[in-house]
């Protein structure tokens, strides 16, 4: 188990300026953390117009001690770039991802990618409800994230990191019309498990990631 961030910029006029002034600082921390494996995943959320209102980052930390260490080293916390920080329990799905790009990668000019936050009902019957289309989810994600269509997913979890709640899930489709094309055919969406979500672009940054739980 580890721990997501998902944490929002401020929406005053110099918001973006106070972002291009602490992106270098960060880029060295996420370098650092990824290399050494603490940082799984990190990338930008997106708004339509390509503006990066936000940042997703998922940790393998053994405890909050890791995510405070995280949080109090990381330059968008404490540069006032991020305004509002959830965190939350996660566990990455071991799949057959592709690896990340590294060091020397180009940049993609533009969105590639959605990142999507779902949540389930809280409803007695949701855990059921996700356990009984469990297996049939996986099995149709496990191929795309052979192929790179799922960059990473995983389970959000509750307070005490035992029940799935939610997810995350990194795909590759650069609209949300093509996010949800793809959502709409998945066991969590037809079976009622994903209640509410929220979608968000973005691109990756090279860095030194290490692969993946269940990657090759």
């Amino acid at each position: 188990m580890g721990y997501a961030v998902l944490a929002y910029d401020g929406e005053d006029a110099e918001a973006p300026a106070r972002r291009l002034a602490a992106r270098e600082r960060h880029l060295q921390v996420l370098a650092v953390w990824a290399g050494d494996g603490r940082l799984a995943f990190g990338t930008p959320l997106l708004a339509a117009d390509g503006r990066a209102v936000g940042s997703l980052m998922i940790l393998e930390v053994p405890d909050e001690a890791g995510l405070r260490d995280y949080l109090a080293a990381e330059p968008f916390n404490n540069m006032g770039v991020w305004t509002r920080v959830e965190t939350f329990p996660f566990r990455i799905a071991p799949l057959p991802y592709r690896p990340l790009p590294q060091p020397g990668a180009p940049i993609a000019p533009g969105r590639t990618h959605t990142v999507i936050i779902a949540r389930d009902g809280t409803d007695p019957g949701a855990q059921d409800r996700r356990l009984s289309v469990r297996e049939a989810h996986l099995a149709r994600v496990r191929p795309m994230a052979a192929d790179g269509t799922l960059a990473i997913g995983g389970a959000i979890l509750d307070e005490a990191g035992q029940r799935m709640v939610g997810s995350v899930a990194v795909i590759a489709r650069d609209t949300d019309e093509g996010a949800r094309a793809w959502m709409a055919e998945d066991p969590y969406v037809t079976a009622g498990v994903w209640q509410e979500t929220t979608l968000y672009g973005t691109r990756f940054a090279p860095l030194p990631w290490r692969p993946l739980p269940g990657a090759a």
